[in-house]
C-alpha cells in the first residue's frame, strides 16, 4: 500500500509522523545492532595496520586512488583532497564530484560494460549500496574503528560504512532577516518571506526532496501550496540556498547544509525542537574490481580516525566514542532528524517518484545544467 500523502490525511498525520519514524527508527536501530552481532566475522577483523603503514602499502601498490563522491559543486572536495595529500604524500588522488545520482548509474554503466574506474565511491544514494551488496560488488572490509561506528551508519557485513553526518535544514541571514528570523519552517509562508527565499529544488536531490515531503508531513499540502506562493528562487545543487543568503540576495534559504555550531555571524542554519530537519550517514564503499583497493582501505581508515571525526565541521560524528562538539548531542538523538527515515525513505523509488512529480506540479519543472557540470561516462579514467 503507498504512504504518499494524501491531502485529507496531510495536517493529521503530521503530529505522529516524528513518533511513527522515531519508533521505527528505534526498531531498526536494535535489529542492525542483532545483525552486527550475527555477522560479525564477515569482512574479517578491524584493520590492525596504522594509518602510516597504510599508506606505504598504498605505494607500494602503485600510488593511485580515485573516488567519486557526491556533491554539488566540482571543488567541493577540494579541502578534503588537500588534507588527504598532505597527511599522505605521493599519493595519486583523483576526487571527482558530481551529482550522486549521476555517479551511481555511471558506476552500473562502468561495472556492465567493465570499465571501472573508481576505487571507491561516497554518496547520498544510500540504497545503492544495499543494491550493490546484494550483487556482490562491494568489497567487504572493517577499516579500524569499525566497532565505534553507530549500528546505523555501518552495514553489519561491512560492505559499506557511512564516514561522515551530513543534515539538510533552513537557514537564514542574520542581518537581512532581522529580529523577525524565522525560528521553525513553518514559518516560511509568512508574507515578510514573499520574494525573499532561495531553495534547490525538493524534485532534484533526494535529500531535499526528504525533507520536503517532511515538511508537507508535518505542516500540510496548504503549507506547500503557500510556500509555492511565495516567489521562492528554486536552483539546481544543494549549496546554492547558503550562496544566495551569504552573497545577500534572499534572506532564506531551504534545503541545504549546514553547522549549529557555525561561528559565521552572517548566517544561521536553523533547526528548531519539535520541527523536522534531515539528516544521515554519507556511505562509502570500496568496489570490489577496485584496482587500487590498498589505497581505499587508508582512505576509509583516514575518514574514520578519532582525528578526523572530531573535526567534524558539524559536530557530528558517526562514532559513538567520538563527543559532538559545542554540547550537541549525537545525530541519532535527535528524533526530528530522522536518521533512519530517511534510508527507508531512498529504498522505496516508485515512492519518491509520486513526491518528486507532486512536487513538480506546484514548483514547476527543474530548469538549469548541473551544477558540478556533465562529466561524461567515466571522468578519472
Amino acid at each position: 500500500m503507498s504512504h504518499f500523502l494524501s491531502r485529507r490525511r496531510a495536517l493529521a498525520t503530521g503530529a505522529g509522523a516524528a513518533f511513527g519514524i522515531t519508533a521505527l527508527g528505534a526498531s531498526a536501530q536494535s535489529a542492525s545492532a542483532a545483525t552486527s552481532a550475527a555477522g560479525s566475522r564477515t569482512g574479517g577483523p578491524e584493520e590492525t595496520r596504522t594509518l602510516d603503514e597504510l599508506h606505504q602499502a598504498a605505494l607500494a601498490e602503485g600510488g593511485k586512488l580515485v573516488i567519486y563522491a557526491g556533491g554539488d559543486t566540482a571543488t567541493q572536495q577540494d579541502a578534503t583532497k588537500a588534507a588527504f595529500l598532505n597527511r599522505f604524500p605521493g599519493i595519486d588522488l583523483k576526487l571527482i564530484v558530481d551529482y550522486s545520482k549521476y555517479h551511481d548509474v555511471r558506476v552500473d554503466n562502468q561495472l556492465a560494460t567493465d570499465t571501472l574506474v573508481p576505487d571507491l565511491v561516497q554518496l547520498q544514494t544510500v540504497q545503492d549500496f544495499v543494491r550493490w551488496k546484494k550483487l556482490g560488488r562491494l568489497l567487504s572490509y572493517r577499516p579500524a574503528g569499525f566497532a565505534a561506528v553507530h549500528p546505523g551508519f555501518k552495514d553489519p557485513d561491512a560492505a559499506w560504512i557511512a564516514i561522515q553526518v551530513i543534515g539538510f535544514s533552513f537557514m537564514y541571514g542574520v542581518a537581512a532577516a532581522g529580529a523577525d528570523a524565522p525560528r521553525t519552517p513553518e514559518e516560511l509562508v509568512d508574507p515578510r518571506w514573499q520574494g525573499k527565499i532561495a531553495s534547490s529544488y525538493p524534485h532534484d536531490d533526494d535529500a531535499v526532496l526528504y525533507l520536503y515531503a517532511l515538511y508537507a508531513k508535518t505542516y500540510g499540502w496548504d503549507w506547500v501550496a503557500a510556500l509555492a506562493a511565495q516567489d521562492v528562487q528554486f536552483a539546481r545543487g544543494s549549496h546554492t540556498p547558503a550562496a544566495a543568503v551569504n552573497g545577500g540576495t534572499k534572506a532564506v534559504g531551504v534545503g541545504g547544509s549546514g553547522s549549529l555550531i557555525s561561528p559565521s555571524t552572517t548566517m544561521k542554519w536553523a533547526v528548531a525542537d519539535g520541527h523536522p530537519f534531515m539528516a544521515w550517514g554519507q556511505r562509502a564503499a570500496i568496489l570490489k574490481q577496485a584496482a587500487n583497493p590498498t589505497a581505499a582501505k587508508l582512505y576509509l581508515n583516514w575518514q574514520l580516525s578519532t582525528a578526523r571525526q572530531q573535526a567534524a565541521f558539524n559536530g557530528w560524528s558517526v562514532r559513538t566514542d567520538v563527543t559532538p562538539a559545542g554540547g550537541l548531542k549525537p545525530v541519532w538523538e535527535y528524533p526530528n532528524a530522522h536518521v533512519d527515515g530517511f534510508p527507508r525513505f531512498m529504498a522505496d523509488r516508485a515512492e519518491i517518484e509520486r513526491w518528486k512529480q507532486t512536487f513538480a506540479l506546484y514548483f514547476g519543472e527543474v530548469k538549469g545544467d548541473p551544477t558540478p557540470g556533465s562529466l561524461g561516462l567515466r571522468p578519472g579514467a
